[in-house]
């Protein structure tokens, strides 16, 4: 793949396109080594290397800093790490690392950028060398944006092999054996005799030991897992029932609260009365939080009761309250003065050649929860100037700051535990109910507390997917698609997150286009324009961000050109296609489908495709019209990462790509009336049904030299294809989601 075998340990924080951007920012403060958070709390005879790997003589802990939210990020982390150790996972531990700057995120950042993932300009590569800058310097320890593999492929590698060769030199030391006659097999150095010294035994030697700067990767063909099928390392747990999760965790002596905040979003709380909840069984305090108000009980249950049972006087919403009025907003603001970006503007979209087809549509998306199956909740304790918090979150070095603000600590003395996660979707790049709790935990000091939201706490006071309307005009000319002129407009997910978070959001927001301004299309006249939609109901990222709506505004739009144009939409798409990665990748789902081969009646294909984190992703729904409604039959979808780590795991994130875009397209949409949430559990806001799954066959193609990440790429073509093959099917098109408002399934 043309990497280079030999990397210096500076390579933990310097990689080439990473100096062009260090030019800018200090390459001195860029280059300087982050401290290794590992080397504080080390006891007698424990040894570190780095701040991915701790030995000490009874275990080897393999620390995997990106959070797992059901993903797997845990299990691939500890995979490139264990494959360059040479240690069996199931010898070791897996712990996800304290907050630190040296867990920065390097890769995230870069999709902030308007820099094509196609672009390997000089500009466009000193961007992201840039933006990996920008991520160690601020010490962004973040989960998102499909960026764990991308972000950690060589840094953990690296973090392996010099831990493997630092022991190496260990045993070395120890045995006098020079150490070009040692090997590593199975979490043990081998002496030539065939004697093992297992790890364990050299820690304390190894100690002592200089590190080892420079070493060797492994050729990928020497392999023992990656690249193969193997077993995720959560895999039994979550399939026995005993895996724990953030909601699981226990403290002796704990007592368990809920909060309650006006349903009125961003309305506050004008007064309350407590009389009846303090009354009932088992509550032990109704105290005042920031918008609302907390209950403290014996057990959870309780503290749900006693919450409704509190007389609260909410003060009105702030926002925009009602959805067609938020609508009205979002089509108001296709004005000159809310554009924020015209990153993709080619030829001359207003010069109509006398000649052609002119096609216009407009597409509505909807709010959209992101309803994690596990509840928000955390475990804290605040006692003696030390505040421990217990949560499954995306944003530990956040939740730490924040904290500390809140507890009026330093940000050492509070200690964020970060667990697993039962999904997010984006959720838990928030930390609103982390504050709630430690709100509580400050009018409760030396008192454990488990503080869980209730499942209409969560619909109602969730960070959406924002709103959007997109207005499309087009032209086709001589059977072919000659202009496409594409205007989104909808709130910023990036205005609004980074001023949760305390910081200012500079520039264009590219999330509001993303997933459309960068397609890999050599249309003529071609423009992407978006509009900024002045801040209504606060949101947040979503599975696959601004791409997730916006793939169904391109594709769809697309679609509608190629049938206008009396043209095959695959090999359109491939006479236009300019990316010779994106061109395999169209190719492969045309031919996994079986496309353009007879289906028989009522049944229909369609084709979409999206190019989001860097990763082209093509899909194929095939759907039946049956007298009830229409059924999902297969789904076919390719997709290029460069390399497929875990086949297993890729097919699964592929799937639930997939599964997530179709549910969700099909039904789901987050309404508003007064400010407040209409759908506040899943039986408002459901997905797709068990037996309406359809097949899915999934190809990971490898001809990319740049290693990609594959949780978010699967879900922006989900949609457009499923609409695509509606009206195959049917001739019914739909530009409005839900597409159950204008048609049924089954």
């Amino acid at each position: 793949m043309g990497r280079i075998k030999t990397i210096a340990r500076r390579s933990f924080l310097v990689g080439s396109t990473a100096i062009l951007g260090g030019v800018a920012f200090g390459t001195y403060l860029y280059k300087r080594e982050v401290e290794n958070p590992l080397e504080a709390g080390l006891g007698a005879g424990e040894a570190t290397f780095n701040p991915f790997v701790k030995i000490n003589a009874e275990t080897v802990t393999l620390i995997t800093p990106r959070a797992d939210v059901g993903q797997g990020a845990y299990s691939i982390q500890a995979h490139l790490i264990a494959e360059e150790l040479d240690v069996d996972l199931a010898d070791v531990r897996i712990e996800p690392g304290p907050p630190s700057p040296a867990y920065y995120n390097g890769v995230v950042a870069a999709e902030g950028m308007p820099i094509a993932a196609t672009s390997d300009t000089f500009l466009a590569r000193t961007g992201r060398g840039a933006a990996d800058v920008a991520g160690k310097l601020l010490g962004l320890q973040l989960t998102g944006g499909s960026s764990t593999v991308p972000d950690m492929y060589d840094r953990l590698r690296m973090a392996g092999a010099v831990a493997r060769e630092t022991l190496i030199a260990a045993a070395s030391v120890q045995t006098g054996i020079p150490k070009g006659q040692l090997k590593t097999e199975n979490g043990a150095v081998i002496l030539p005799d065939g004697t093992s010294l297992p790890y364990t035994e050299l820690a304390e030697i190894a100690a002592e030991t200089p590190v080892v700067k420079d070493v060797e990767l492994r050729d990928p063909a020497m392999w023992r897992d990656l690249g193969k099928e193997h077993m995720r390392t959560d895999i039994i747990a979550k399939s026995t029932g005993t895996q724990a999760y953030g909601i699981d965790m226990q403290l002796d002596g704990m007592v368990h609260a809920t909060t309650r905040t006006n349903p009125a979003i961003g309305g506050g709380i004008l007064g309350f009365d407590a009389t009846d909840a303090e009354g009932m069984r088992g509550v032990q305090a109704v105290i005042g939080i920031t918008g609302g108000i907390a209950v403290v009980a014996d057990n959870t249950w309780r503290a749900f009761q006693a919450a409704q049972a509190v007389d609260c006087d909410w003060g009105p919403s702030p926002y925009i309250g009602d959805t067609g009025l938020q609508f009205d907003a979002v089509a108001a603001s296709f004005v000159a003065d809310r554009q924020d970006s015209r990153f993709k503007d080619e030829g001359d979209v207003e010069g109509t050649s006398e000649n052609a087809d002119v096609l216009e549509a407009e597409y509505r998306i909807p709010y959209l929860a992101h309803a994690p199956l596990e509840p928000m909740s955390v475990t804290l304790k605040l006692s003696d100037g030390r505040l421990d918090i217990w949560t499954g979150t995306q944003i530990p070095g956040f939740v730490q700051m924040n904290a500390a603000k809140i507890a009026g600590l330093e940000t050492d003395q509070v200690h964020v535990h970060a667990l697993m996660s039962g999904g997010s979707f984006g959720r838990r790049l928030e930390d609103d109910y982390v504050r709630q709790a430690v709100e509580i935990a400050v009018q409760l000091p030396d008192t454990p507390i488990k503080m869980v939201w209730q499942r209409e706490e969560d619909f109602t006071h969730d960070f959406p997917r924002p709103l959007a309307v997109a207005r499309a005009r087009g032209a086709v000319v001589d059977g072919a698609v000659d202009t496409f002129d594409l205007s989104i407009a909808t709130p910023s997910v990036t205005e609004s997150s980074l001023g949760r978070m305390g910081m200012p959001a500079m520039g264009p927001d590219v999330a509001i286009v993303a997933g459309a301004w960068d397609q890999p299309f050599a249309i003529p006249n071609y423009r992407v324009t978006g509009y900024r939609v002045p801040a209504m109901v606060p949101v947040s990222s979503w599975r696959s961000v601004g791409a997730s709506g916006n793939g169904f505004l391109h594709e769809s739009f697309m679609d509608e050109l190629c049938h206008a144009a009396g043209v095959d939409p695959l090999a359109e798409r491939l006479r236009l296609c300019s990316h010779d990665l994106s061109r395999k990748v169209l190719e492969a789902v045309g031919e996994m489908s079986d496309w353009g081969s007879e289906l028989g009646p009522n049944r229909g294909r369609g084709l979409a495709f999206t190019l989001a984190f860097g990763v082209p992703t093509a899909q194929v729904v095939e759907v039946t019209q049956t007298e009830d409604g229409i059924r999902i039959d297969k789904v076919f979808v390719a997709a290029e990462v460069g390399r497929v780590l875990d086949p297993v795991n890729f097919e699964a994130q592929l799937s639930g790509g997939v599964i997530w875009g179709l549910g969700h397209a099909m039904n789901c949409e987050l309404t508003y009336q007064d400010g407040i949430a209409q759908q506040d559990n899943y039986h408002a806001f459901e997905g797709m049904r068990l037996h309406q799954a359809p097949q899915i066959m999934v190809r990971g193609l490898e001809n990319g030299e740049k290693i990609r990440g594959i949780g978010e790429p699967g879900v922006p073509p989900a949609a457009p294809a499923l609409g695509n093959a509606i009206f195959a099917a049917t001739g019914q098109r739909i530009r409005e989601m839900p597409f159950s408002k204008h048609i049924d399934f089954v």
